[in-house]
């Protein structure tokens, strides 16, 4: 059983790692800064859709990621 939830913390955890890599900076940086200017103008639709997505997914799986560490803990005590 702490084979079982050691396997789903280390499944949670690279999940979480590249769905936050995968969720673009509140500033991009240079190209942000070039950039920026047109997407006020004319809006970032279809990209605000996927942040979303990503942000609720990332949600899920920080507290997948905090209840699992927990289970471990106490079952490895």
């Amino acid at each position: 059983m702490h084979t079982l939830f050691i396997t789903l913390l280390v499944i949670v955890s690279i999940g979480l790692v590249i769905v936050v890599l995968l969720q673009s900076g509140k500033s991009a940086g240079l190209s942000g800064a070039i950039s920026g200017g047109a997407e006020q103008l004319f809006g970032k639709q279809k990209a605000r859709g996927l942040d979303l997505i990503l942000h609720r997914i990332t949600i899920v799986l920080a507290v997948l990621f905090f209840v699992l560490t927990f289970v471990v803990a106490y079952l490895g005590a």
